[in-house]
């Protein structure tokens, strides 16, 4: 750099030299302004000329050069090909662990029918949407059966399982029935104890009995109802609703007063026969309580006949009604019908 600034100044100094000796060489050769003038412009273009290069030379001897970066010309390899993930298997659901209404009384075989109506049930169609025409006659009466006929209760002699009404276990009842109880004073004493006390109802297999009384509590199949209460009254309604068709019906029902008074010594039954009672629940108001002639600790066979002039859907029942808190008030039933005898 130091060299190029020298060098500038002798070209500078060499320009004044030029003009100076120009100057002088007019007067001695006695030239034109105008040629003087041509002889200059070409000095000074020769000096400038001489300049720029200088400069390229400056700038060539102090630029820096950039270098670039090589250019990457090797190629990565294909990635290789991945067969597909396989398939998320769904995972199971949760079961819902039981709830507190969960009781340890054995499964019930059956659902109740549609006959008990103190437990309501709502069916699921099974059968697809149809684009025919809505049928809006009541469809016919189905034809009555002769009389006499067959047992028109359903499960009748309680073989056709059991269910717990309204999920309660001490109400363990025959599928096809429902059950009312009465509460507040009997009416037939003025102590604490003559209040109605809720029941307790048992649907007993032939195994659950023993074995001496097997014999003694059923009377047809292998199963028994039992109706009872320990120290406390109980007055209870075993009922169905069924659709008959008008004529005469009767209906017949086996019921054992097990009324125990006392078990010092043995079972003893109560003494006073109003102890225990049974009345019909049918068209036409059924009939008023009805005594065991018989006496207690002994099957007891009730019949009731009643008719109908239109077809409907009516109730039957019965009630048992232990009046007193004794020791135990038990009722067995089993074998019971409703048969249409007459047109």
């Amino acid at each position: 750099m130091q060299r190029l600034w020298k060098h500038n100044n002798w070209l500078f100094i060499l320009l004044l030299l030029a003009l100076w000796g120009l100057a002088g060489c007019q007067e001695a050769t006695g030239l034109a302004p105008e040629e003087l003038q041509a002889t200059v412009d070409t000095a000074v273009a020769l000096t400038v000329s001489a300049q720029e290069a200088a400069d390229e030379q400056v700038a060539q001897a102090t630029a820096v050069p950039t270098a670039e970066p090589p250019t990457a010309t090797a190629t990565l390899p294909p990635a290789p090909t991945m067969p597909p993930p396989p398939t998320s298997t769904a995972v199971p659901t949760a079961t819902d662990a039981p709830t507190e209404e969960a009781t340890a009384e054995p499964t019930v075989t059956e659902e109740p029918t549609e006959a008990a109506t103190a437990v309501t049930s709502t069916a699921l169609s099974t059968t697809p949407p149809t684009t025919a025409p809505v049928n809006t006659q009541p469809p016919p009466p189905p034809t009555a059966p002769p009389a006499p006929s067959g047992n028109i209760l359903v499960n009748g002699s309680f073989e056709g399982g059991w269910y717990n009404l309204n999920g309660a276990p001490e109400f363990q009842l025959p599928n096809g029935w429902t059950m009312e109880f009465d509460s507040g004073p009997t009416g037939f004493g003025s102590q604490s104890w003559d209040i109605w006390f809720p029941p307790e109802i048992r649907v007993l297999p032939y195994f659950q009995l023993p074995e001496n009384e097997r014999g003694l509590f059923i009377r047809d199949g292998e199963h028994t109802v039992k109706a009872f209460k320990g120290n406390g009254p109980i007055s209870l309604r075993f009922l169905q609703d069924i659709a008959l068709q008008p004529g005469t019906y009767r209906m017949t029902v086996y019921v054992f007063p097990d009324l125990v008074s006392s078990y010092d010594g043995g079972k003893q039954f109560a003494g006073d026969p109003t102890a225990g009672e049974v009345r019909f629940i049918a068209p036409g108001g059924g009939t008023g309580w009805l005594a065991f002639g018989a006496g207690f600790g002994k099957w007891g066979v009730f019949e009731h006949t009643f008719s109908i002039d239109a077809a409907q859907t009516v109730r039957v029942g019965v009630g048992l009604r232990g009046r007193y808190a004794l020791a135990s008030n038990g009722f067995f039933i089993d074998e019971w019908s409703l048969q249409r005898i007459g047109n």
